[in-house]
């Protein structure tokens, strides 16, 4: 049998699943976060960036601002013209998270150190004032000689101000205000999703775990496209795996605040969780390839994330309850029984149609 009952899902494609469960959730919280305003000189600015004390997250890939770019951003300093301010995000550490701002942030990092853009290859470029009139008093300057022959230029150049908003959250006691504040502040033509925005504010060793994952072989023959999604939509399958496997008996939508506390609440963790869920994730994937085959979770025009975050999640639970030999038929029962087929094309994210799919996967699929 190998319609996988195709017919009931017709209308669960992975668009109109995706979209709901991940992008489309909207929840009433009413937040007490306490913001504030801060004048930081460019001066302090780079050397809270140089003590880590102002965290910007993936320096290299999230920079994307030319030379010309940010060379008029200098400029507009040097002339005394104004800047718009950036927001800043006070964790229980104390340290600044950027929101908004990380283009304006690193243009005068990297100014100050002498050098645009990281290192590639073993070379830098010097960071000249570029795309400037050649009777521009700036054109082609460094901070270095700047420092060497124009001092007022210089002191003028640290001694500007660059305001900030320091955001701290309050109430409730979590971490989903930053994300809603940067999908709320990020409005521009090329919006970023969901797990784009929690790879720049969760960035950590749990972000660079599922990276890794995301390469697996057998995961891009389940994800049904060899090619890493432009939206790290594939990662996001593999967080909202995770998460649901450590909490799915403590699961309040929406979906992705819970997601967003998930990553944050284990944004760096221990070396051996990290192995952990590396390899619970490859030996789950091995054993779906090899019994369910390829694509097993993509009925109709896409993968449909109900079923997936389902069964491949009660797969790993009941990792030692598979009976190799059943497995697929039970898999087939499972996507025949209308209780099932309900939790997972209707209301798929509310907490009572998560508990009803995952009781059935464990009923039908691994019970005596």
């Amino acid at each position: 049998m190998e319609d996988y009952s195709k017919e009931k899902y017709k209308d669960s494609n992975f668009q109109i699943i995706e979209s709901e469960i991940i992008d489309g959730e909207t929840s009433y919280i009413n937040y007490e976060v306490l913001t504030y305003p801060a004048d930081y000189t460019l001066e302090g600015l780079f050397t809270k960036i140089e003590k880590g004390q102002i965290q910007i997250p993936n320096f290299q890939r999230n920079y994307v601002w030319s030379i010309a770019q940010a060379s008029k951003l200098i400029e507009s300093f040097l002339l005394g013209l104004p800047v718009p301010a950036i927001f800043l995000y006070t964790d229980k550490d104390e340290i600044l998270n950027v929101i908004d701002g990380q283009q304006r942030l690193l243009s005068i990092y990297y100014f100050f150190k002498g050098y645009f853009g990281e290192e590639k290859k073993g070379r830098q470029l010097t960071f000249k004032l570029f795309g400037l009139k050649e009777d521009n008093p700036f054109f082609e300057a460094t901070y270095a000689s700047l420092k060497q022959s124009n001092h007022l230029a210089y002191n003028k150049l640290n001694d500007s101000v660059l305001r900030a908003f320091i955001v701290k959250q309050i109430q409730p006691k979590d971490n989903t205000s930053i994300y809603h504040i940067f999908e709320r502040l990020n409005t521009g033509s090329t919006q970023l999703k969901g797990q784009e925005i929690r790879n720049c504010i969760y960035h950590g060793k749990f972000n660079d775990m599922i990276v890794r994952m995301n390469q697996n072989n057998n995961w891009r023959k389940i994800y049904g496209n060899k090619l890493i999604n432009k939206h790290k939509r594939d990662e996001e399958l593999i967080l909202r795996f995770i998460a649901l496997y450590e909490d799915y008996n403590i699961y309040n939508k929406p979906m992705k605040d819970f997601l967003s506390n998930f990553m944050a609440n284990n944004r760096n963790p221990s070396d051996k969780k990290i192995k952990h869920w590396e390899e619970m994730f490859g030996k789950t994937l091995k054993i779906t390839v090899d019994l369910l085959g390829e694509k097993p979770f993509v009925l109709t025009r896409g993968l449909n994330v109900a079923i997936f975050d389902s069964v491949f999640t009660s797969l790993a639970k009941y990792y030692d309850k598979i009976n190799v030999n059943t497995l697929k038929e039970k898999y087939l029962k499972l996507l025949e029984d209308n209780e099932f087929v309900k939790s997972v094309t209707s209301g798929t994210t509310d907490e009572i149609s998560i508990k009803n799919r995952f009781d059935k996967c464990k009923e039908i699929m691994f019970g005596n």
